[in-house]
């Protein structure tokens, strides 16, 4: 589990391809003491697990899965990538909580300078529209933002000061692809939602609507 505030950032040494599955090598711009293996860490917010390292530089397996699902198989040799530790019991939580666990893959389709802070604005498959909502949290790249705005497969996030100095997102460019790992909350809600949809309707889940009536009928209203 992570906090989606990112410690730092790192280098990619070497990505081997090993059949449907690779080996990735990173080096830290910052200490890992006290890493053990087996330990995880997200990698541009993709959590992968450390099978050796040395000083700063790590090693993880990366599966067909994440290959697929992420943006980490499109990455060269001396490509900059978000890290972060996972949390520790007690550790305060000054994001939000976020798995490593990537959604779908998303692109840049804007950013303009606001003030001191950075406005990007990016494009992703609409089927994850439901689990985007203004002021919730989302993760872009490891990274804990919330959403100024949102709408049919479409998000904007600003990027403050501090944020850009510790992380990749004020280097990217237009078209530039990230990892985008939605709301935990929201995925669990939606699907406990669709179970009492299937019972309290003779249609298919995706047809059945949540109304007034059917949050009072539940209790979530008075």
């Amino acid at each position: 589990m992570f906090t989606g505030l990112v410690e730092g950032t790192g280098t990619l040494v070497r990505l081997d391809r090993r059949g449907e599955d690779a080996r990735m090598v990173v080096r830290s711009d910052f200490s890992m003491e006290g890493m053990e293996l087996g330990e995880s860490v997200a990698v541009d917010g993709a959590c992968l697990t450390v099978t050796s390292f040395q000083g700063r530089v790590f090693t993880a397996d990366v599966s067909a899965e994440t290959l697929e699902r992420t943006t980490l198989g499109e990455k060269v040799p001396g490509a900059v990538l978000n890290l972060e530790r996972a949390l520790k019991v007690g550790d305060r939580l000054g994001g939000h909580w976020v798995t490593g666990h990537v959604d779908t893959v998303g692109t840049l389709a804007r950013r303009a300078r606001r003030g001191g802070s950075w406005r990007l604005e990016f494009r992703f498959p609409p089927r994850w529209s439901p689990y985007v909502v203004e002021k919730g949290s989302i993760a872009v790249n490891g990274v804990s933002l919330t959403v100024n705005g949102c709408g049919e497969g479409e998000l904007d996030v600003n990027i403050v000061p501090h944020t850009s100095r510790m992380t990749t997102l004020e280097s990217m460019q237009t078209g530039e692809r990230v990892n985008l790992e939605m709301d935990l909350m929201g995925k669990y809600v939606e699907k406990m939602l669709r179970g009492w949809r299937k019972k309290d309707s003779e249609q298919p889940a995706e047809e059945a609507s949540i109304d007034v009536g059917f949050l009072q009928k539940h209790g979530f209203l008075d």
